[in-house]
């Protein structure tokens, strides 16, 4: 069993995450893919003290990301993510978005969405 007042959140670990995708991820909205949460990744538990870093959701405690360092570098895993939504920077206008194809069950053949 964890003792909980080890358990903080994912803001004490914003430096190692900022270190890992180059931006402050604190306000980064994430999707838990274990219970469909949305949130920003700032309300996930950073579980610190183990070999490496554990960040779970804040609804469900599944694993969301967890990484750890190796004198080779830093190992990331984000499997419990469904999703990180980033905003980029504004740049040049890329088009309109594309939309993926998505076959009809049992078809065979893909349709628009």
């Amino acid at each position: 069993m964890i003792d909980e007042r080890l358990v903080l959140d994912a803001n004490a670990v914003a430096g190692d995450l900022e270190e890992l995708f180059g931006i402050d991820l604190t306000a980064v909205v994430h999707r838990c893919a274990h219970c469909g949460n949305l949130g920003p990744m700032a309300t996930l538990l950073a579980y610190v003290h183990g070999p490496g870093t554990v960040l779970r959701c804040s609804v469900c405690t599944d694993v969301v990301l967890r990484y750890v360092r190796t004198p080779w570098g830093m190992r990331l895993d984000v499997r419990g993510a469904a999703e990180l939504r980033l905003k980029l920077p504004a740049g040049p206008d890329l088009g309109p978005t594309i939309r993926p194809v998505i076959p009809t069950p049992g078809s065979g053949r893909p349709v628009e969405e």
